[in-house]
């Protein structure tokens, strides 16, 4: 029994840690917003696809994430009359805000540094795309055979959607962060304790019995 005991702690530990590598791995990559009102959502189209209309405000921002719900959003103002002021508006062609985050140094590829955050106003045909937007204002541009956008201005010179280690203090800098978090460990490791807790008592609890027995 003790043996077993045993066996269930080593195995709840194991659960433990391989539970905190899981989470451990994240993506290099430029995700994609679209301006709804006041906030920013994940887009749900690729920038060759999308076709934005005159007078929508879209961003783009390079960091390192696990998937589009913990995804790090553009930072700093996004209003479309700041934006496109010195761009008035023409007949035959319609005006798309962009809002470009290079991210931080913590989310750079090795050797690399992130360009200043900025925007820009794209004078673009009425059907034009997203991807026709940032080719008009924020070339190069740079995709992989999948068309994944890979780099804006030029940045990053190379890579393209990698994953990497997950630094566990990003979160806590990120200031677009929507959920307080205090740092503190995770339920799912006061749970893990807790089973492990439990199992070493079983395995004390049977121990002294035996001893006690006749």
């Amino acid at each position: 029994m003790i043996r077993r005991a045993a066996l269930l702690v080593l195995a709840a530990l194991l659960l433990i840690g391989s539970a905190g590598q899981a989470q451990a791995a994240g993506y290099r990559y430029w995700s994609f917003w679209d301006r709804d009102g006041d906030r920013w959502t994940y887009a749900t189209q690729g920038p060759s696809t999308a076709r934005p209309s005159d007078g929508d405000v879209q961003g783009f921002r390079f960091a390192v994430s696990e998937n589009s719900d913990d995804a790090a959003q553009p930072r700093g103002s996004a209003d479309f009359a700041a934006i496109c002021a010195k761009t008035p508006a023409r007949e035959g062609s319609k005006r798309v805000a962009l809002v470009l985050d290079f991210g931080t140094a913590s989310d750079a590829p090795s050797g690399e540094t992130p360009p200043a955050r900025r925007t820009a106003c794209a004078r673009i045909s009425p059907d034009a795309t997203t991807a026709d937007a940032l080719a008009a204002v924020a070339g190069p541009l740079r995709y992989d055979t999948n068309a994944l956008l890979c780099a804006i201005a030029g940045y990053p010179a190379s890579g393209c959607g990698e994953q990497v280690a997950q630094r566990p203090e990003q979160k806590e800098t990120e200031e677009e962060k929507s959920t307080p978090d205090d740092g503190g460990p995770s339920v799912g490791l006061f749970a893990g304790v807790a089973i492990v807790a439990v199992l070493g008592g079983a395995a004390a609890w049977q121990a002294r019995r035996r001893r006690n027995a006749p």
